[in-house]
């Protein structure tokens, strides 16, 4: 098994997060057979990537006061560390559902702005959805989280 190697280490070989994607995450995508069982299999293999991830950036940080401060960390910090922008929107409703906008969402956007692509974008964002939720599990919060797409490549994660 293939890990990512995203700490800048003593002469480790670094393999940046958008390869390791390509060659786990693509592949799933691709050639699993029954839609819903890929899509498990994407937001499970998202879910222990995110725990991985969250507890390498949090080692020398300090505690977070409260839910709030963990979702600007998850929207700024750890978003910005694996898809190189941070989120474009944070919203709450106030009773504990947060919604995450990303207008140019990385792994959309290659794909076609077409209507018949929108069916194909879930196995897209399943991983990440488990990304986000193995963070959160990591930081204390069990959540479940799903992903709304409207118009390519902006998508909401809830």
């Amino acid at each position: 098994m293939t890990r990512a190697n995203l700490s800048s280490g003593n002469g480790e070989k670094k393999m940046d997060f958008e390869k390791y994607v390509e060659d786990r995450f693509y592949k799933t995508a691709v050639f699993c057979g029954e839609n819903g069982r890929c899509i498990t299999k994407l937001e499970n293999m998202g879910f222990r990537v995110g725990q991985g991830l969250i507890e390498r950036f949090t080692k020398d940080t300090a505690r977070f006061k409260d839910e709030l401060d963990i979702m600007k960390f998850i929207c700024k910090d750890f978003w910005t560390t694996v898809f190189k922008k941070q989120i474009d929107n944070l919203r709450t409703n106030h009773q504990g559902i947060y919604v995450l906008q990303d207008n140019k969402f990385r792994l959309l956007t290659q794909m076609s702005a077409g209507k018949q692509y929108l069916e194909h974008a879930s196995k897209y964002l399943a991983f990440t959805c488990g990304l986000i939720r193995g963070g959160l599990s990591n930081l204390g919060i069990k959540s479940i989280v799903t992903a709304e797409v409207s118009s390519m490549p902006a998508c909401k994660f809830q």
